[in-house]
């Protein structure tokens, strides 16, 4: 095993980083050079650091690895970090997109910029930090923390609504988190300790399983988000710049099913179990009707915003079916629209610096001017719709699959969803890349720049890759997937079996 804390490294090295960015003192051009490359390379050598923990991970073994643990506050709270097969992809998924974002700021932000890179790669530091906890307590901290950059990231380098969105995104998501740090104290009450493995081995009182599963539930919701409390969303998204769209569509809506993954389900299997018909119902409401509100959308980033609802709702549907197929396939599908959606909306961003509007109706025949765009955009579509052959696919199906196994009525329902994400998806890329080249603005627009192929080719590739060949996530996560399924089995078949002795 490692010597060396590598966790640890890979978590805080983007503080490093954002000193150093605060040690480049002025405003001018020189001064703004500087902070993007440090930032640029801060963000790369993090990336480089945390490939050596896939090296080194042991994808037979379900425990967590890479442990690190340090007494911290007071008793039973500790400093304890750690990863398995469920976390270790998003760490992954964080690090490697984070140099996508920096690339894709370069030219767009111009105001600011040494606070912008500060306030990404603390960000970074905090989404890492999430996926990389064992402590309740530090969970909490990281996960709450990375409200504070993304709150300034759209409050003070977003659009003309950037107060509004960014006020309404702090809210939500706060509001959620308090009642879970309410059942985090009394979880402690209960096992007198916040270390995440112990807790998943403590007996939690049924009643106490079920207020519990609530108050997480509240949290995680809001930041999936599911429906009806996906409203803030649409906004945070319109009014972000195109690198916190980025962020927020791929990492931090992750939170919630990671959430999900590590907390509801192995510590309250019980209250899970009795809520999933709650969960498949807001599921099968989310797939369906924010697809309907997609196709009404006349914004591009709010059409793919209400996509990634959608595409959320597959992957609580899959995750509350407590199945193998099912909580495999929630974890490939968050993987996948981790890259398919941030694709899209650098795909949006890229249009948006040339032209500064995001109104469908202002672009059509595009594919005259920019083939290249129109072939990289069509690639994600594809994706986003869940064609075979594509990551999208894959988790989808998967978790259809799952859940088919469990309610049939949901999955069909939620198989209604990939004919819809058809329609908007499709209709999209009609309206903007089809069609006769008539608006006089667009007679002189230029096709992707040497820089913007950096940042979109290897995106194409990784979906395809994993549309072709999945299994690098998937054996990855399969050990931990495996145990976590069986645990929640256990605990479910042995209360029905005590019922029927009554």
């Amino acid at each position: 095993m490692t010597t060396w804390p590598i966790l640890s490294v890979t978590t805080f090295l983007p503080v490093v980083g954002a000193l150093l960015v605060y040690v480049v003192r002025g405003d001018d051009e020189a001064a703004r050079r500087n902070a993007r490359w440090i930032a640029l390379w801060t963000t790369l050598i993090t990336f480089a650091v945390s490939l050596i923990l896939v090296a080194r991970f042991d994808p037979s073994v379900a425990d967590f690895q890479f442990v690190e643990k340090a007494n911290w506050m007071a008793a039973g709270i500790t400093y304890h970090m750690g990863v398995d097969g469920i976390s270790l992809p998003f760490v992954i998924l964080t690090t490697a997109l984070m140099p996508f974002c920096i690339v894709a700021s370069w030219n767009a932000i111009q105001n600011r910029v040494r606070e912008y890179m500060m306030a990404f790669l603390i960000l970074e530091t905090l989404m890492v930090g999430t996926f990389s906890a064992l402590d309740l307590v530090l969970f909490y901290l990281f996960f709450e923390g990375g409200l504070i950059p993304m709150f300034l990231i759209i409050g003070v380098w977003g659009g003309p609504r950037r107060v509004y969105a960014s006020f309404k995104f702090f809210l939500y998501t706060l509001l959620g988190s308090v009642l879970m740090l309410l059942a985090i104290m009394a979880l402690y009450w209960n096992g007198n300790t916040t270390d995440i493995p112990t807790l998943m081995h403590t007996a939690v009182p049924r009643s106490l399983q079920t207020w519990a599963w609530l108050a997480f539930f509240a949290s995680f919701a809001v930041k999936m988000p599911m429906w009806p409390v996906h409203t803030w969303l649409p906004d945070a998204h319109v009014e972000a710049p195109t690198a916190g769209s980025v962020i927020l569509a791929a990492i931090l809506l992750k939170m919630g099913g990671y959430g999900f993954l590590r907390f509801s389900l192995p510590m309250f299997p019980l209250a899970s179990h009795d809520f999933a018909p709650l969960i498949f119902t807001l599921s099968t409401i989310a797939i369906i009707y924010t697809s309907l509100v997609a196709m009404m959308q006349e914004d591009m980033k709010k059409l793919i915003a209400y996509s990634s609802v959608a595409h959320m709702g597959f992957v609580t549907m899959g995750i509350f079916a407590g199945t193998m197929q099912g909580v495999a396939g929630g974890v490939f599908q968050m993987i996948s629209h981790g890259i398919v959606s941030g694709a899209l909306f650098l795909c949006v961003g890229i249009v948006y610096d040339r032209m500064h509007t995001r109104e469908i109706a202002a672009y059509g025949g595009l594919v005259n001017r920019m083939p290249l765009y129109a072939l990289t955009f069509m690639v994600f579509t594809m994706a986003n719709v869940g064609l075979p052959g594509t990551s999208g696919f894959v988790g989808e199906f998967m978790t259809l699959l799952g859940t088919f196994k469990v309610s049939i009525p949901t999955a069909f329902f939620a198989t209604t969803g990939v004919i819809l994400s058809a329609c908007y998806a499709l209709w999209l890329y009609r309206k903007v890349v089809f069609g006769a080249l008539v608006k006089p603005s667009l007679m002189t627009i230029k096709d992707l720049t040497f820089r913007e192929c950096l940042t979109l080719f290897p995106l194409i590739a990784l979906t395809i890759l994993f549309g072709v060949y999945p299994k690098p996530v998937l054996d990855m996560s399969a050990a931990s997937v495996q145990q976590l399924v069986n645990n929640y089995n256990t605990a479910v078949t042995a209360v029905k079996a005590a019922a029927l002795l009554q």
